[in-house]
């Protein structure tokens, strides 16, 4: 699993999304504007988890290293030291791949 040097706070999570399919379902090889960005990848980091209201803590359901889907519009994509991440909202992640 690659390392980041991206710590995200509160209930953030740094993802690095999966590539895209370069030929598709029918065997037709893909230019590049034409692929679908993947709506999956794999969690680097994780914050801490949302302040509750009494003070606590609420625990991350995901932790780094789990593959998972998320909807379309998800997080903000970021570009560091020329590798792309996203970084989301634990409640943009739809699933955990299991």
């Amino acid at each position: 699993m690659p390392k980041t040097n991206i710590k995200p706070i509160g209930s953030h999570v740094i993802v690095q999304r999966s590539s895209a399919a370069d030929v598709s379902k029918g065997g037709i090889v893909l230019p590049e504007k034409a692929k679908d960005k993947p709506k999956e990848g794999t969690v680097l980091a994780v914050g801490n988890g949302k302040m509750l209201e009494d003070g606590k803590r609420q625990a991350m359901q995901v932790k780094a290293g789990d593959r998972v889907l998320f909807s379309s519009y998800a997080g903000t994509e970021v570009k560091v030291a020329g590798e792309e991440y996203m970084v989301m909202e634990e409640t943009d992640i739809l699933a955990v791949i299991v």
